[in-house]
């Protein structure tokens, strides 16, 4: 018991030595201008430590500074790159001999910096890294490297109020990001730690608000960081972002193994206005482009809520028209990706046009996307999409395969476009390629062909029946009002083929079957001015009875033209009375024919 005492009390002397010696011929201060003039030779900067430099000792070892500022280059404005209010650093003393670190308080308080970006592109960071940089760098790699701890604990982690300050005098724009608290506390490894952070951004358009907090553990041997149980709440504000506020939530949790720089995310919820999802998402972040794999799974998206119509109206009327030409989109970005992403959605409503059980693959490598597949259900009918876009070229490329099956075309016409032209179920398919993604080139370029056909439908802003009528009328010399009814003829298919080019689709074969009525033409549709163009020909089966018709109508076999004119919002219905008259007389021409012949033959046949 006595050596053990006498031991203690050797080693309580020798800690007061220390202490003593430390504090009356060890001063911090007498080595401030030392490191003043190191960073000066180092970066050219000027180094402030304003405050002395004090000691803390048993049971902790650490120091407290205050009052430090590091200038930015020469000329720039503000002149300080760092400011620093207060730093405390403490380190317990007894465990460092047995190598284990135990920080008892690691805090940083009233923290400014200014990065400064000046209209020739000089910033706050040139010459930070001096010609020594590399060469100081490596031993303490080595030495870091060799240095083997048993373990690490920490008292706690403060930082707060610190600001950094981004200014671009080119754009003559400043922005503002504000760390006002970040905590972590007791820590330990191979333990769980809270963290929590309060964070806020000003920047031209918009500010952001955002909150967070969870628990991370680190393995002993540093090579696996979890952290679980991240929720994330954050507030963004402006006038470009729609409703002007959104606000978003995320919980999560991330595993990230450091030894093979790979990194896991599970999502159990986020959510951002009224849209709601939960997937996964990996990253290999030891290749050159990252490798990112994501699985997600979204609720109802409704995307109209989220576009003011009314101020979007307004502002597509009072927008002037645009005097520079439009460039291609820079899709260049698309080279340092690999991603694979698959995606459900419960629905989509954009621009009215309401969708279902949305299924995609999309894949990114090399600078080519490739939407693998697309499914959805689309107005009691189904959607199945695949297309390729190429963004190696300076002008991207384009192609894809289109079908849809089963769709009841008048609502889907009537949400997309509202536009009441056909209705029926629509089968189509579609082929197409081209370059340049500028809407209009888009147009011109795009090279496609394509089928259709319409089943048990209508044809909408044209009764033909009753056009039908009304010229037979007027051929005999009936000129009285026409009978209102319904503009709508029925068909029982309508079918066609379709070619685009030059931003021109040409349908050499449209025809059209009803009980009634066979009708057959051909016509183009221009994509650049919505003009249309069609020369149809209606023939009778037999009569108009039930469509307000005699029994034997006089144009019953009769080929009656009619035109299709106008725009797609408004399309021009005519009956081409002249030819139809031409067509009538050379029917009666030939009936007279045919009856003076039967007559000749007769009297022929007498002698």
């Amino acid at each position: 018991m006595k050596f053990i005492k006498w031991l203690l009390a050797l080693v309580v002397t020798l800690i007061l030595l220390v202490t003593v010696y430390l504090t009356v011929f060890f001063d911090p201060n007498d080595f401030k201008p030392e490191i003043v003039d190191a960073v000066k030779k180092q970066t050219g900067r000027e180094l402030v430590i304003a405050d002395d430099l004090s000691w803390t000792f048993f049971p902790v070892i650490g120091i407290n500074l205050g009052g430090v500022s590091l200038s930015n280059p020469e000329g720039f404005t503000p002149k300080a790159m760092l400011e620093v209010n207060k730093a405390v650093a403490e380190v317990a003393l007894m465990p460092l001999f047995r190598q284990q670190i135990e920080i008892a308080e690691l805090s940083l308080d009233g923290a400014t910096i200014n990065l400064v970006t000046r209209k020739n592109g000089t910033s706050s960071f040139d010459g930070l890294s001096g010609d020594n940089s590399k060469k100081a760098a490596t031993p303490a790699a080595e030495t870091s490297s060799n240095a083997k701890l048993n373990d690490i604990n920490i008292g706690g982690i403060s930082i707060t109020n610190t600001q950094i300050n981004m200014i671009d005098e080119a754009k003559k724009q400043t922005q503002v990001f504000t760390l006002k608290s970040f905590t972590l506390g007791e820590f330990a490894l191979e333990q769980f730690a809270p963290i929590a952070f309060e964070f806020s951004a000003t920047m031209p358009d918009m500010t952001v608000s955002s909150e967070g907090k969870g628990e991370l553990k680190l393995s002993r041997d540093f090579t696996q960081l979890v952290v679980n149980g991240l929720k994330i709440d954050t507030v963004v504000e402006g006038e470009s972002i729609p409703n002007k506020k959104l606000e978003t939530s995320i919980s999560l949790a991330t595993q990230i193994a450091l030894d093979k720089q790979q990194l896991s995310v599970d999502i159990a919820q986020l959510s951002a206005a009224s849209i709601t999802a939960a997937g996964k998402v990996g990253v290999n972040y030891a290749t050159k482009i990252p490798q990112i794999n994501a699985d997600f799974q979204v609720g109802d998206i409704d995307l109209d809520t989220l576009l003011p119509k009314t101020e979007t109206a307004a502002a597509t009327e009072q927008a002037p028209a645009a005097s520079t030409p439009a460039v291609e989109p820079d899709l260049s970005a698309l080279k340092q990706l690999d991603v694979k992403l698959k995606l459900t959605v419960k629905s989509i409503k954009v621009a009215n046009l309401s969708t279902q059980n949305w299924l995609m693959d999309v894949g990114i490598k090399n600078g080519v996307l490739d939407l693998t597949k697309l499914n959805a259900d689309l107005y009691q009918g189904k959607l199945l999409v695949s297309a390729q876009v190429d963004a190696r070229q300076a002008v991207a490329s384009y192609q894809f395969d289109k079908k849809v099956t089963g769709v009841q075309i008048r609502p889907l016409l009537k949400d997309a476009a509202d536009v009441d032209l056909l209705a029926g179920t629509a089968n189509f398919d579609v082929k197409g390629k081209g370059r340049s993604l500028i809407p209009e080139q888009l147009k011109k370029n795009l090279l496609a062909n394509g089928h259709f056909d319409i089943n048990d439908g209508a044809l909408y802003g044209v009764n033909i029946p009753q056009m039908i009528r009304s010229a037979q009328a007027k051929l005999k010399g009936d000129l009285s009002p026409e009978t209102k009814e319904e503009r709508k003829t029925d068909f029982s298919s309508l079918t066609g083929s379709f070619s685009l080019d030059n931003g021109v689709a040409t349908n050499p074969d449209l025809a059209m079957s009803s009980p009634l009525l066979r009708l057959a033409g051909k016509g183009t549709a221009n994509l650049l001015t919505e003009a249309l163009d069609y020369r149809l020909t209606t023939s009778l089966v037999n009569s108009l009875k039930g469509q307000g018709g005699s029994d034997k109508d006089a144009l019953a076999g009769i080929d009656i033209p009619l035109a299709i004119t106008g725009t797609f919002q408004k399309p021009e219905y005519a009956l081409d009375t002249k030819a139809l008259l031409n067509n009538q007389l050379k029917e009666e021409t030939d009936k007279a024919k045919e009856k003076l012949k039967d007559s000749l033959l007769k009297k022929l046949g007498g002698f």
